[in-house]
């Protein structure tokens, strides 16, 4: 399997939303990582045309879950039915059961509904009546998330935000790209004419072939000052974990792979730098225009 493969998914999906090639190329690293990526953005930005569109290009099984106050966890992992015939309890599978599930305005549930999904996303699988079942592979979460501001949102806690290898947000088209959106065909009805260029089956070959990626000592130094430095009580609320140093490492080789490069680059670690960091730290300083990710990059300097 070789990057052009990718790429030819990420110029295809970009023909459909148009001027998100960045977020396009962070969604298939998030992919190709076995991570789990959450979208945050107002309403109405293209966030479920992203999902939908990466399930058709990739061949994946898609499945969505509007999320509401009054979603029960049962109605995500499925429910156990007596059946007379059989006389016994017969699990009923949940739309998790999927390659790709789209969780759409995930923080619109209770504390209790989310945490039914992230456990499955952790541990990849669903445990009902001492019963264990295994999730597909490859399996693979997109979550959607309204801001916290809007009327109705239950906040993911930091906890639960670390389960997402990857936070992106859409935003605004720019100006050309909008008007073409305007003027051009819907971008849903572009979905159906889609023809997969992968197939599921073919994922895990690329998720392997991530590992191969050539990490040097000098990047690792790299890795660890940006870690080191996170962990200042002075200027962030907490520090960066182990697994959060894993997730940048594991990001940037998929980075470097669908860069069609065998090496990780510094510039590889500084471009997922922000999706993979900015959910999991916060800055004691009030000024939001700053992210936790420019400010390391402003301090750390690769040696």
């Amino acid at each position: 399997m070789k990057s052009a493969d990718l790429s030819s998914v990420i110029e295809q999906a970009s023909g459909i939303i148009l001027g998100k090639k960045n977020v396009i190329q962070l969604a298939i690293c998030c992919l190709i990582s076995r991570g789990h990526l959450l979208v945050e953005d107002l309403p109405g930005v293209g966030k479920t045309t992203l999902a939908h569109l990466l399930g058709k290009l990739i061949g994946l099984d898609f499945q969505r879950i509007q999320f509401t106050s009054d979603l029960l966890p049962a109605d995500i992992i499925g429910v156990s039915v007596y059946e007379r015939n059989s006389e016994q309890f017969v699990f009923h599978k949940g739309p998790i059961f999927c390659q790709l599930l789209l969780a759409d305005e995930v923080n619109r549930a209770t504390p209790k509904t989310q945490s039914a999904l992230l456990e499955a996303m952790e541990e990849k699988q669903v445990t009902t009546d001492g019963i264990t079942h295994s999730l597909p592979k490859p399996f693979f979460v997109i979550a959607t998330q309204n801001p916290a501001s809007q009327i109705g949102t239950f906040p993911l806690p930091e906890s639960q935000l670390d389960r997402f290898l990857m936070c992106v947000s859409m935003g605004y088209p720019d100006s050309d790209s909008e008007r073409e959106l305007l003027v051009g065909e819907d971008r849903r009805d572009m979905l159906d004419n889609i023809t997969p260029i992968l197939s599921a089956e073919q994922v895990p070959v690329i998720q392997n072939q991530v590992k191969s990626v050539f990490v040097s000592d000098a990047i690792l130094d790299y890795v660890q000052a940006i870690l080191s430095y996170s962990r200042q009580p002075a200027l962030f609320r907490y520090g960066l974990s182990p697994r959060a140093g894993l997730s940048l490492l594991t990001a940037a080789k998929s980075w470097a792979f669908i860069e069609g490069r065998d090496a990780v680059i510094p510039e590889d670690i500084q471009t997922v730098l922000p999706a993979v960091v900015n959910h999991r730290l916060a800055l004691h300083d009030t000024d939001h225009t700053q992210t936790a990710s420019s400010q390391i990059l402003k301090h750390v300097a690769v040696t």
